[in-house]
């Protein structure tokens, strides 16, 4: 066995998401040939990739079919995640991908998708950080079990910086752990918007393959703000099925397609997607209504990441401080790993075919 039949043998291989095989994609590292023993790398697009088994599984057959029967198969992983941004960026330099998680109307769980996004992102072996963007109405540290803590301060350059939380292995930042939880936060659109920018600008978040940004709900000033002063990567739509979400949702997925702004959209979450009583494991009762959600991205013609259950652990694992990727329910951690796992695939594919999303630029 040589390297080049090696390399000729994994060019056979595709990359399921991005439609080319292994070699072309230059994925292939430091191949080592010992006899019948030969071993290599796979560098990954993300360490979340969902894909990694079948790449093995696949690799190790054209090995065996194409070069020898008898060869004993190594293959080792390791991960560059994608990005589309430029290293001399100014703004957020260490991070890679900037996603966006919104909602047309307040009280369908953009939050709650927010935070076990971000945590089964994490458990992939990603460095993930998690931004509450919700001035009104922060949840971060209510669901992450973080009340009352502060972040603190290093300076940086000679700037004063502030450093994040860190529970569960998320770096960590909201105006809910910079002001008192029992005062409200009575500020107008630009006071709010400058608080945005501080959490970008003025926040050490370090080297992170993707920043998830918990947006509030609606299409206004924050959402702008946001968008002019970095390039989001894309952005994930949360609804719940029934009509009334389904018509706010309709109005976040028109912002985001306008012209100057046209930022890509990841997918769209359906939650509360439908109810099963533990005592009746076959049963499921549509509460809101029936697969609204994946009515509406068939309809835009948008990527449908999947349907989360209502399940009460997921409701008191964020009461708690525990989100439910946390918790001991698998039903809902395998429907949070499921949209993740699609959301990352979409991400690499969004990276690997569209140019880099330019922050934009308002016209007074």
């Amino acid at each position: 066995m040589t390297e080049s039949d090696i390399l000729k043998a994994l060019s056979n291989v595709q990359e399921p998401d991005l439609g080319k095989d292994l070699v072309t994609l230059n994925m292939v590292k430091d191949i080592s040939i010992q006899g019948n023993e030969v071993s290599f790398t796979i560098v990954l697009t993300t360490p979340a990739c969902p894909m990694k088994d079948m790449m093995r599984t696949a690799s190790e057959n054209a090995v065996k079919i194409l070069v020898n029967k008898e060869a004993v198969v190594k293959v080792n992983f390791t991960a560059n995640t994608t990005t589309t941004r430029k290293d001399n960026q100014q703004v957020l330099s260490g991070v890679k991908n900037i996603i966006a998680v919104v909602s047309g109307k307040g009280g369908v769980g953009k939050s709650t998708v927010s935070a076990n996004l971000a945590l089964a992102l994490a458990e992939g072996g990603a460095s993930v950080g998690l931004m509450d963007a919700d001035i009104y109405g922060p949840s971060v540290p209510i669901m992450f079990g973080v009340r009352g803590e502060r972040p603190l301060m290093k300076e940086v350059n000679g700037k004063g910086m502030i450093l994040p939380l860190e529970k569960f292995g998320i770096r960590l930042i909201s105006i809910g752990l910079l002001v008192d939880e029992k005062n409200a936060v009575v500020w107008r659109g630009p006071m709010a918007s400058s608080a945005i920018r501080q959490f970008i600008t003025d926040v050490d978040w370090g080297e992170l393959d993707y920043l998830v940004i918990d947006m509030p709900p609606g299409t206004g000033d924050i959402h702008l703000t946001l968008m002019q002063t970095v390039p989001v990567t894309g952005v994930v739509i949360v609804t719940t099925p029934q009509n009334v979400a389904l018509a706010d949702a309709k109005k976040a997925i028109a912002m985001f397609g306008q012209a100057q702004i046209n930022v890509p959209i990841i997918g769209l979450v359906e939650n509360m997607a439908y109810f099963t009583p533990a005592e009746l494991p076959d049963n499921k009762y549509f509460l809101f209504g029936k697969e609204g959600g994946k009515r509406l991205a068939e309809e835009y013609d948008l990527p449908f990441l999947g349907q989360i259950p209502l399940i009460q652990t997921i409701r008191e694992g964020g009461d708690e401080g525990i989100p439910a990727m946390l918790s001991s329910d698998q039903l809902s951690q395998q429907a949070f790993r499921n949209i993740t796992s699609q959301a990352v695939r979409n991400i690499a594919i969004r990276n690997s075919q569209m140019p880099v999303t330019q922050p934009i630029e308002m016209v007074k």
